[in-house]
């Protein structure tokens, strides 16, 4: 008496991206005896005939398989059709568009050509693949109910930065002038308030010649840019406004001319990441003439331009070199014994670092910091940190016309960046030392296990290089 044996298979019908259909199907079974007890590990004898028609059609194609398939510990056959020893037919010329097709499997458990077992199923679906390469394909079918939406993915990179536009609409907080429907906005503070507007989104003058803009423009955001790219808009509509970033000034297009509202200190658009020890930095430009190169009027976290060598108010921060603006640049941040071994420390902690080679970082790493786009850059949009050759260049021009004063912090001071003597937080235990006498200033610029800086006082001024876990003012020079 034959054994009886039972076979449950399904097709999976897998499609691969080629420039040519790939002319296979793979195929699945699992082999079981009469006791239903699975054949595993085992050669098995097996012949695939592909059904015209009906479940006992013509057979266009049938294949056998040398070496035999084996089974695998779950008793799992796995085949592609089309890859076998072709007894009848070529798979590549079967016409799907004929259908519908069956496939009969035999089954010779012992690895023979007796197959025992024999099953046939209808190709509910062919891949669209093959199908094409043959046949002609059939009216698209309806569209299917939409799916569940997914999981929200990672944040992608930022992106580059893209061109000034003529408007932006939108919702604003911070850094960039906007109309909250009552005033010009920069920072939270109040820039300009001239009632209650004449339309919405445009502007005019009244009777004072300020402006005026409609309430319900609510968000209205300036763009940003220069006085050579403002001149550069062809036919400027009226009403148009745009932030001078050049003259620091709100300018209006009224049709016979561009109208400014100037004296407005611009909060600039700092990293999203920046964290404000007392309130956001303002930006101003101040150009020196004697080296051409047009830096911020102040230090970082500084709330005002130095009104003297010894002025409080113009001290800023205190910065680890290539540390981001996380808070550690406050006087008064917490430390920590813990080095990072990343770029962003977790936390805005001043790091102790009283071993050599007395950073912050461990492993160093001598890439931040590095122009405007620059990791962990802390200034403002289109500003970086100078290089050594930058800030030298300017410490030399304190001794030549029009300036014509001294290597000092006298000569630092009576520069157009207007330095001042703020002293500095020492790597080993926190401290600040030499406030009101010593002015010490990063750069860019990496110096062995160090980094360059500039540091003056009232007899001399030089460009040494210093630890990196040292806190040092940073003043930003525009790109």
């Amino acid at each position: 008496m034959k054994n009886i044996y039972s076979i449950l298979a399904w097709l999976l019908l897998t499609v691969s991206v080629f420039a040519q259909a790939p002319q296979k199907m793979s195929y699945q079974a699992v082999i079981r005896n009469s006791s239903s007890t699975l054949i595993t590990s085992t050669p098995v004898g097996m012949r695939i005939s592909i059904l015209q028609g009906s479940a006992t059609g013509t057979a266009v194609y049938v294949e056998i398989y040398n070496p035999n398939p084996v089974t695998n510990a779950n008793g799992l056959v796995s085949l592609e059709i089309g890859t076998g020893l072709p007894v009848t037919g070529t798979f590549a010329t079967i016409n799907w568009a004929a259908g519908p097709y069956f496939i009969k499997t035999e089954t010779d458990p012992t690895g023979g050509t007796a197959y025992t077992i024999a099953g046939t199923n209808e190709l509910m679906s062919v891949p669209y693949a093959l199908f094409s390469a043959n046949g002609t394909p059939g009216a698209t079918g309806a569209t299917g109910i939409q799916g569940l939406t997914g999981a929200t993915g990672a944040q992608g990179i930022q992106g580059l930065t893209g061109a000034t536009g003529l408007l932006t609409l939108g919702t604003a907080a911070g850094n960039t002038p906007y109309w909250d429907g009552s005033q010009w906005v920069v920072n939270n503070s109040n820039i300009h308030n001239n009632g209650a507007g004449v339309g919405i989104g445009t502007i005019s003058p009244n009777a004072s010649a300020k402006f005026e803009i409609a309430s319900s423009t609510q968000g209205f955001l300036p763009p940003r840019m220069t006085t050579v790219q403002r001149n550069a808009i062809a036919a400027p509509a009226i009403g148009l406004v745009i932030f001078n970033t050049t003259t620091n000034c709100l300018n209006f297009f009224m049709g016979s001319g561009w109208n400014e509202t100037c004296g407005i200190p611009v909060v600039g658009i700092f990293p999203p990441s920046t964290v404000n020890c007392a309130g956001a930095t303002a930006v101003v430009d101040v150009t020196n003439p004697t080296t051409g190169k047009i830096w911020m009027d102040r230090n970082l976290g500084a709330s005002q331009v130095a009104t003297s060598s010894t002025d409080a108010a113009s001290y800023g921060d205190l910065y680890q070199w290539g540390r981001r603006a996380d808070g550690h640049q406050c006087r008064t941040s917490v430390t920590t014994a813990t080095l990072s071994s990343v770029d962003q420390p977790a936390n805005g902690n001043f790091i102790l670092a009283p071993s050599a080679p007395y950073d912050w970082r461990s492993p160093q790493n001598v890439n931040l910091w590095q122009g405007v786009n620059g990791v962990n850059n802390p200034c403002p949009s289109g500003y970086r940190i100078p290089t050594e050759t930058e800030l030298n260049n300017e410490r030399l021009s304190w001794v030549q016309a029009p300036i014509s004063s001294t290597n000092t912090s006298a000569g630092a001071f009576a520069s157009p960046l207007k330095l001042p003597v703020s002293g500095y937080r020492d790597y080993s235990n926190g401290a600040l030392f030499d406030i009101g006498t010593d002015g010490s200033y990063w750069s860019s610029t990496v110096s062995s296990t160090g980094s360059r800086h500039l540091d003056f006082w009232s007899t001399s001024a030089n460009m040494p290089a210093n630890n990196r876990a040292f806190g040092l003012a940073v003043r930003c020079i525009k790109d």
